[in-house]
């Protein structure tokens, strides 16, 4: 099972960053093997629809699970059709997101935002 968390660095013990379309890498890491991988976000610098490309890239690349502060619709129905489940992330590192997963402490995320159409740009 490949999980996906949003992130500003390629450091597992960077904070999970605030904006799912726009972060600049993706953290991989996979159940099964306990390998990991950072892939750049291609659409981080999108001037619209990051978050639907960036689900897709996220699709493409066979994730399972997402973690995650917040998603938008467009980007969540992108997600919720390749069956991946949303989780909403809580506050530190990486590695502690990931933690409190395989501990079951997150919950799915339940509020999708409409989303930030037209915005563009980076969020922190």
């Amino acid at each position: 099972m490949k999980i996906a968390i949003p992130s500003g660095t390629n450091n597992i013990e960077a904070d999970v960053y605030a904006s799912f379309g726009r972060a600049p890498f993706y953290w991989i890491y996979n159940t099964e093997t306990a390998e990991s991988e950072f892939l750049t976000n291609v659409a981080a610098s999108s001037p619209g629809g990051a978050g639907i490309k960036a689900a897709q890239f996220l699709v493409d690349a066979y994730v399972d699970i997402l973690i995650t502060p917040r998603c938008g619709q467009n980007a969540a129905d992108v997600v919720k059709v390749a069956n991946i489940s949303i989780y909403k992330s809580i506050d530190g590192s990486l590695s502690d997101n990931l933690k409190a997963w395989e501990e079951g402490r997150l919950e799915l995320l339940d509020h999708i935002h409409p989303g930030f159409h037209g915005h563009g740009g980076a969020m922190k």
